[in-house]
């Protein structure tokens, strides 16, 4: 039996972050003067700060300079910090540390595959860092999701082989990277929305002990 890497996306797997970049992008949305509803929220999943900002200023038809993007990415970015700072292990998504610790129980490697800059401090915050064996966010990392750069970095950090990876994605654009990197992946959600994906589950606690199993076993 050869080890495997299970490779966690963070926000809307691990933990709900994505309510609290939704406020935040919709504060300097309303700054702008646009628009910026739950479903355009829905075209930010898995990309890129920059990309996100750049859909949005493209529902007001804004054009910008760099520097104002720049100032206006800051500024998104300390809201996002402010909201998030009161974090805690309430905001764990169900069944989460059940599956980390049956995981880490096999023997098995854990990663984190996340565009966020900001994994290590959410993950320290709601304790779970120590199930982690690495970190790969957005620091780490040039190309956004669905380019697979976050998640072959992380099976290589662990030296295991692209086929022997497992990732957990709730993003259409986070399915894509892993297929790409031909990688098992496992969507986290709408199963229509995710249909790429080899396997789907509302959540973790629809994923049993015995799937995780038979994946390591194979």
């Amino acid at each position: 039996m050869s080890k495997k890497a299970f490779i966690f996306d963070l926000d809307g797997v691990i933990v709900d972050t994505a309510k609290y970049h939704f406020k935040a992008w919709q504060k300097l949305a309303d700054s702008l003067g646009i628009l910026f509803t739950p479903e355009h929220n829905e075209e930010l999943k898995g990309v890129s700060r920059v990309r996100s900002l750049e859909i949005i200023l493209g529902l007001g038809k804004i054009n910008a300079s760099e520097e104002e993007k720049e100032r206006w990415l800051v500024q998104k970015n300390v809201d996002y910090l402010s909201y998030i700072e009161n974090m805690n292990e309430s905001e764990i998504l169900p069944n989460v540390r059940e599956t980390l610790e049956f995981i880490k129980s096999k023997g098995q490697f854990i990663a984190l595959g996340s565009a966020s800059k900001n994994a290590r401090p959410i993950l320290e915050k709601v304790g779970l860092l120590h199930f982690f064996d690495t970190v790969v966010d957005g620091n780490d990392v040039t190309n956004a999701k669905p380019d697979p750069e976050v998640f072959v970095r992380a099976a290589k950090l662990l030296d295991i082989e692209n086929h022997n990876a497992i990732v957990f994605e709730d993003s259409v654009a986070g399915i894509q990277a892993a297929n790409v990197a031909g990688m098992l992946s496992i969507g986290i959600g709408d199963d229509r929305i995710l249909k790429e994906a080899k396997y789907c589950f509302p959540n973790l606690l629809h994923m049993d002990s015995s799937f995780v199993e038979t994946i390591i076993l194979h």
